[in-house]
């Protein structure tokens, strides 16, 4: 397969006018000096995230390998951490291209680590080592899409990996430790859901990117991306030469690198920058150290200037200074101002309008500080005068959990009861040879029976296919959270809204500790909208939240219908991803003809359907109805006030209690 040059894509190519973006920058310094420990790239779709990333290997100089070794062991490593070693002093020596291996997001623990390998234990009785997608990705590149998606302990495991420079797997039966010194490349479409604080950390440097806004801009990426599919052997041909260029300029600096000197005085800014951020950890002041001396041997430079500090605080910083999940990464030029001096020698690069030669990328990277927002929202500007100010949420508290009723079987997470790859054993089932996961006491168990037939007197167990077990384990599952909200008049009440977006801003913020997607369909006036389709970005849900509009009637029956339908529509395109439903209402049904009937009708169909459904009761004052209450109760659902919402709450009402009894 032909690939895309790197110097082709905008932005990526330092000979050009405008140099390199902050993309292929983290890339190339990454390359550079491993140590810093990767790059995230978080960006819309369509932004040549993997198109750059697939063609970094190509400006890559070539490495040196032992000839036969799976783990691609360097010849002069001293002492090297090979299971397929020792190796002889004259051993054979080849030379090969570096390697990029793109994991999957449905990968196993086995697949990435490694195992057994099952068909030889099985054919000869022992046990062999079977090396996994990090073994592979040794001396190279390890390329994550969307790995925002990926489990969480499997993301730890990389980020481990990658930190410590080696793999030790101890599992079936098994001992191994191996090099993996690589570096990691994420990309992420935030809209999709944010990776959690502590794995953001994790990663040393991360990116915004965002398609080019100007129109001459556009044009060349497409103009570039017809020339390569048109003549692909013409288009690489045509920056054969920047490749080169960039290829020996990389090589440089890698030798340069033992030459920079990180001074104390480097140290000492570097410190006083990470500590005006209030970035935790020393994580982020060893990461900004590192970058700051690759960007300089780079430059071609053996001193640490501020102008290396400033890139580097840019590209180290931003994902670590998030206090909360629902606060936006970033970092202002205005803010490094304050610490740093001005750039000195060097300028933030300016995409160039008219870029020369033909080539560009599927997509470009982003230009600094120009990545929009993920949901822009409507702006103040657009807002109508007489229109009161949407009221906006409290301090989020620690929510109440809410799960969904039986045993499901659904993606990995941490709400409901459910059958997963990981958690604890309760059982066995038949495997087919290529499954993971092989339970080997009961696999063994159920070959026992048939060892005298088999023509077994003594020896190894004799086994087959057949016999295979697969563990059953029961641990926790992520779901699919429905806030249906009433954003009526009955609700309007500046106080009463205030704490029901606090308990939504709440529980949201216990979907995106849980793994969950979420979604948002509000109902007033005469009709229901669906505010926010499903998804795994908990920080857009957070954002429609801020901007809900409230007056107006109470058309209950048509927000449950269209709840139902949403329902319906995901359950289609994921039948193991189960619903929870969270109903915000005081129970009032008041648009249309026959509404209370209708509304009743629409909660009955809800509970024929077996969804589990929280209704949230917002009734307050002397007087209640018991609205709400009579909804849960046509839903099959489980009512709660919003006060007990709170965890808090309730751990207070249960302490007064005891404390009532035992008085």
């Amino acid at each position: 397969m032909q690939l895309y040059p790197f110097t082709a894509v905008l932005g990526a190519n330092p000979d050009a006018a405008d140099g390199l973006d902050d993309m292929a920058l983290a890339l190339v310094l990454n390359v550079i000096a491993p140590s810093i420990g990767g790059v995230l790239v978080r960006g819309e779709k369509g932004t040549a995230k993997s198109t750059l990333v697939r063609a970094l290997t190509q400006i890559l100089p070539p490495i040196n390998v032992i000839a036969g070794d799976r783990f691609s062991t360097d010849p002069a490593e001293p002492q090297p951490l090979s299971p397929d070693g020792p190796f002889e002093a004259d051993v054979a020596v080849e030379t090969r291209a570096v390697r990029l291996v793109e994991l999957p997001v449905g990968a196993t623990e086995d697949r990435v680590a490694g195992s057994i390998h099952l068909e030889r234990a099985l054919a000869e009785g022992a046990v062999h080592f079977e090396p996994g997608l990090l073994a592979k990705a040794h001396r190279g590149i390890l390329y994550v899409d969307e790995v925002n998606l990926l489990h969480d302990h499997l993301v730890d495991l990389l980020l481990d990996a990658a930190a410590m420079g080696q793999l030790t797997v101890e599992r079936d039966g098994i001992s191994v430790t191996h090099a993996a010194k690589f570096v990691i490349v994420g990309t992420m479409n935030p809209e999709e859901g944010e990776l959690r604080p502590q794995l953001l950390d994790r990663f040393g440097l991360t990116v915004e990117v965002a398609a080019p806004r100007e129109p001459a801009q556009r044009a060349e990426v497409v103009r570039r991306r017809l020339l390569f599919d048109a003549d692909p052997e013409g288009f690489r041909g045509h920056y054969a030469e920047a490749e080169q260029r960039l290829r020996s300029r990389i090589e440089e600096s890698q030798s340069r690198m033992a030459s920079v000197e990180v001074t104390s005085e480097v140290l000492h800014t570097v410190a006083e920058v990470c500590s005006a951020f209030g970035v935790d950890g020393m994580r982020g002041d060893i990461v900004t150290a590192r970058t700051a001396a690759a960007h300089a041997a780079w430059q071609g430079r053996e001193a640490i200037t501020a102008d290396d500090l400033r890139v580097a605080a840019r590209l180290a910083l931003p994902h670590r200074r998030r206090r909360n999940p629902f606060d936006a990464p970033g970092l202002s030029d205005s803010e490094l101002d304050e610490l740093l001096p001005p750039n000195t020698g060097h300028t933030d690069p300016e995409p160039d309008p008219n870029p020369d030669g033909p080539g560009g990328g599927d997509g470009t990277s982003a230009e600094q500080g120009e990545a929009p927002s993920s949901d822009p929202g409507p702006s103040g500007s657009e807002s109508v005068a007489h229109q009161p100010a949407p009221v906006g949420a409290g301090e989020p508290y620690k929510a109440r959990l809410f799960t969904v009723d039986g045993l499901g079987a659904g993606q990995a997470g941490r709400r409901s009861r459910a059958r997963t790859t990981t958690g604890h054993r309760i059982g066995a089932t038949p495997s087919a040879a290529a499954a993971t996961g092989i339970h080997l006491l009961e696999t063994v168990r159920t070959a026992a029976p048939f060892q005298s037939a088999r023509g077994r007197t003594r020896g190894r167990l004799i086994l087959q296919a057949s016999d295979l077990r697969r563990a059953v384990r029961e641990g926790r599952e992520a779901n699919l959270i429905l806030f249906v909200v009433d954003t009526s008049g009955s609700m309007a009440a500046r106080q009463r809204m205030q704490q029901v977006k606090t308990a939504i801003l709440s529980l949201l913020l216990d979907a995106y500790r849980r793994r969950d997607r979420v979604g948002l369909v509000t109902f007033r006036d005469s009709g229901a909208e669906v505010a926010l389709p499903p998804t795994r970005s908990v920080d857009i849900a957070a954002r429609r939240l801020d901007d809900l509009p409230a007056g107006g009637r109470t058309p209950l029956a048509e927000g449950l219908l269209a709840t139902a339908e949403v329902v319906r529509r995901e359950h289609l395109k994921d039948p193991g991803h189960r619903p929870l439903l969270v109903v915000v209402t005081d129970g009032r049904a008041t648009a249309g003809a026959d509404a209370v009937g209708r509304s009743r009708q629409a909660a009955n169909y809800l509970a024929a359907q077996g969804i589990s459904c929280v209704v949230v009761d917002c009734e307050s004052g002397r007087m209640r109805m018991g609205l709400a209450r009579s909804l849960a109760e046509h839903m099959a659902a489980n009512h709660v006030w919003l006060a007990d919402v709170n965890a808090q709450a309730l751990t207070d009402i249960v302490r007064d209690a005891t404390r009532e009894g035992a008085a």
